[in-house]
Formats: C-alpha cells, structure tokens, sequence
C-alpha cells in the first residue's frame, strides 16, 4: 500500500505516550483507504488494530506486531438537525460545530477527547450523557469486510460499549439526530464542561483518561453503598464514581516506576517521566486488589490494552 510504514513507534501516537513499535503502520485519511487497509490485512492473513487519536488506550512495551491503521477521514456536515460524519473526526470539533449552530445533543461532550468512531465504540459519557443519545445511524465495516448500515437499536449499546467494541466491527461513519436549541446556552454548557475537565484532570501530564469505568450501584455490597451514599451520580444510571473508591482505598499518589494515581484525579494514572506499560499494569493490578480487599468492588477497565 502506498504510504505504508515499518517499526513505527506507538508511544507518538497515543495520549499516555506509552508503547513499542507497529510492524506496520498507515494512516488512512479516507473512508476508502479504511476499507483497503482493513481487507488487505485480512487478505494476508496479518493482526490489525484501528488507531483514532490514541485516548483510552495502553499499547504493549513489545508494541504491535501486524498493521495499525490510523483513521484520519475526517469529513463532515451539517444538514438542518442532521450530522454526517466520518469517523476519524475529532469529537471535540463536532462539539464546536454543531455548538455555533445552535444544535443541541453533544454539548455534554465538550472537552471529550478522541475521534468520533471512538466515541461511538466506547458509548463515551461524560456529565449524564452518552453518544448514542443522538446516534441516527452507523456505517461500519463488519468481520467479513462488508459494508453495513446499523441503526441506533441495532447498534446495541450499552454502560460504555457497543455491538462495534464486542463484535470488532470497523466504524466509517456516523449519521447523528440533533435538535434546534439556544445557541448561547449549548455553547455556555460546553465550555463549562471543558472547564470543569481542566479543573479536575491532570491534563498536565500524559495519560488515557479515565482508567476504570465508575461502579454500578447495584453491584456494589450494601454495606459499601452506606459509605459512598454522599458521593453516589447518574452517569447515566446510579453509579459510585471510580475516583472516589480509589481515593477512599487510600490510594492517591500511589507510584510504580513513572507512573502515578493522580492526587488531582484518582482514576487517571498519570506518565511522569518514561513509563513502561507494566509498570501501569502493575499499578491498575494493585488499585484493583486493594478496591477488592476494602469494599468488595470488582473495577473494570475502561482503557483498551494493545500488544499484550
């Protein structure tokens, strides 16, 4: 393929700045080259992994031996109320765009990082809400490299995943619903949720964001209920937020080797120096053990590992 490159190291690639080389690397900067990419890695037979913008995500000190395809299509537009969307687009920009124009339905995201397909594999939530609130439809390419059009029920969503993240489908495009609404408070929602992510996060150092997906009430023991009941949100059903256990657990600042619990926000780890990926391994292994031992809590991962 054309553009194709070799040992390409993933560390520049990813928000936490960790990782070893790609065997082969490709940035695709059309839905058209996703496609090619995608069939000519199964066509020999070789591992693949799609790459956005690198956020949610620790790759292997080993890397990745097969393609890593790097979307980069990134065309949109705005129809009426209508979003079209390709999936290599910033979120953050579809916030901005569909903001000054007076849509309503992403203003929850400002600040979200990451491209749009992302968004829609992962379900990404923030503040009460979550993508496929305004999810149309979605273009994807499925195990056997065809071509299909999902609607929003068949998409499959649920608390931060989607039928794409279990079945390994490849997102292309998004189509999203979006409604008229008051320009100047759409707009004021957004930055202050960009704000609030500055205040809270360490967005000073690099990281995936959030490491472990907030606890489901329900599944927490009663007991544990009890003592989180002050710190208890919708996000967007009853959850106990992952920062808050962690901290409790005493677990702040809790270091292995460069990587760190963040004090700012305990359900980042955050990169001081050069990190390697086991080093976060060990530290997610030990928050999850200490969480286990004290309250009885199962965390589950949020970030998607890579390599391993």
């Amino acid at each position: 393929m054309p553009g194709l490159k070799t040992n390409v190291s993933l560390a520049q690639h990813t928000t936490f700045r960790i990782g070893g080389p790609a065997k082969y690397f490709f940035a695709a900067k059309t839905t058209s080259d996703v496609i090619k990419a995608i069939r000519t890695a199964k066509k020999l037979k070789l591992p693949f992994f799609v790459l956005g913008q690198g956020s949610n995500l620790l790759v292997s000190d080993k890397g990745f031996n097969g393609l890593v395809v790097k979307i980069q299509n990134s065309k949109f537009k705005i129809q009426n109320s209508r979003l079209y969307a390709e999936a290599g687009i910033s979120f953050s920009v579809l916030v901005y765009e569909t903001g000054k124009r007076g849509l309503a339905g992403l203003e929850w995201a400002g600040g979200l990082p990451g491209t749009l397909g992302g968004a829609v594999r992962g379900n990404a939530g923030a503040f009460g809400g979550e993508t496929k609130d305004a999810i149309a439809s979605v273009k994807a390419l499925d195990k056997n490299c065809r071509v299909i059009n999902l609607n929003r029920g068949q998409c499959r969503f649920s608390y931060r995943s989607s039928i794409f993240k279990k079945r390994g489908w490849i997102i292309l495009s998004v189509t999203m619903a979006l409604q008229q609404g008051d320009k100047k408070k759409i707009q004021a929602i957004a930055r202050e949720h960009m704000q609030q992510r500055r205040q809270r996060s360490p967005l000073e150092y690099p990281n995936a964001g959030s490491i472990f997906k907030n606890c489901d009430l329900r599944r927490a023991p009663k007991q544990t209920q009890k003592i989180f009941q002050e710190v208890i949100k919708t996000d967007p059903f009853p959850v106990i937020p992952a920062a808050a256990i962690i901290a409790a657990a005493g677990l702040k600042e809790l270091r292995m080797g460069q990587a760190q619990i963040s004090e700012k926000h305990p359900n980042f780890i955050i990169n001081l120096g050069v990190v390697g990926a086991k080093d976060v391994t060990r530290l997610i292994s030990l928050v999850k053990k200490r969480v286990k031992e004290k309250f009885g809590i199962t965390l589950q991962e949020e970030i998607q590992r890579v390599g391993f």
